[in-house]
């Protein structure tokens, strides 16, 4: 009986923030981050070492096809990670059975045939639009907006239609992440003992990093009005979101387990005595 009420007692405690659910949806967005990295990082790398700087329409078209479907189906493996933490910290005792292998295969399934069903129709409607001859793109890979500004013709019902599945994606991710978090938040103030609240904001800190730098760069990109593009800050906001987050995701993820933290610490302490 007295363990018993210990067990509920202190329910976060018996979640593992590793557990199944949490690391099978964190693998699934490291793989989907490195993919739609090298979707366009090889090409990138030609165009830095030889002088030839072109790609065929095939090429753009495949290009655009894969950084789409790996960015969409990423955005929702975030709200997936939201789900599964919102349910870690407010039904812990239920979490086993509600996030299970078979829900997280689905949850994985679902955000991947979505986001490349969603790339898919995108780039149809793209390129579809008459494009005179050769055309220069003023970026670094086949973008949306960039390719768009390159047909030859005014394509205001294109950019709503395109505007309008990146509403979907990004920002009711964002909003059904945002919904977790206000029922996790919640439940966190709830809970009576400052360690124990400490405990569940550290379980949230990594995918939270995750999703500011994610969704910030993506509403940034995608949730603006035309009049406001400029080249220079899309193209250092684009390397952000394509190189430099996905190279710091796993330090984020990381420092979550503490035996990488316990290891950094050594090592930083064996230099810092060295120096």
């Amino acid at each position: 009986m007295q363990d018993m009420a210990k067990e509920v007692r202190s329910p976060l405690q018996s979640v593992s923030p590793y557990s199944f659910g949490i690391l099978k949806i964190r693998m699934e967005i490291k793989e989907k981050k490195t993919c739609y990295t090298f979707a366009i990082i090889p090409k990138m790398l030609v165009n830095l070492i030889t002088e030839e700087k072109s790609i065929s329409f095939t090429g753009c078209a495949v290009q655009m096809c894969f950084f789409i479907g790996f960015g969409g189906t990423n955005c929702l493996l975030l709200t997936a990670m939201g789900y599964d933490r919102c349910v870690a910290i407010c039904k812990p005792l239920h979490y086993r059975v509600l996030m299970n292998g078979r829900v997280c295969s689905q949850l994985v399934a679902f955000a991947t045939v979505t986001g490349f069903t969603l790339s898919l129709i995108d780039t149809y409607f793209i390129f579809t639009l008459p494009f005179c001859g050769e055309k220069e793109i003023n970026h670094f890979f086949c973008d949306m907006g960039p390719v768009i500004q390159a047909a030859c013709t005014e394509n205001n019902g294109i950019e709503i239609v395109i505007f309008i599945f990146c509403i979907v994606v990004v920002f009711g991710s964002f909003l059904l992440i945002l919904l977790s978090y206000v029922l996790i938040f919640n439940t966190i103030l709830k809970i009576p003992s400052t360690e124990g609240k400490r405990k569940a904001f550290s379980t949230c800190a990594s995918h939270l990093t995750v999703v500011v730098v994610h969704f910030g760069c993506a509403s940034i990109i995608y949730l603006r009005p035309k009049s406001t593009y400029s080249l220079e800050e899309d193209t250092l906001i684009s390397v952000t979101y394509t190189v430099v987050t996905p190279l710091l995701n796993p330090v984020v993820y990381s420092l979550r387990n503490k035996d990488v933290r316990l290891a950094l610490r050594k090592g930083l302490g064996r230099k810092l005595c060295t120096g």
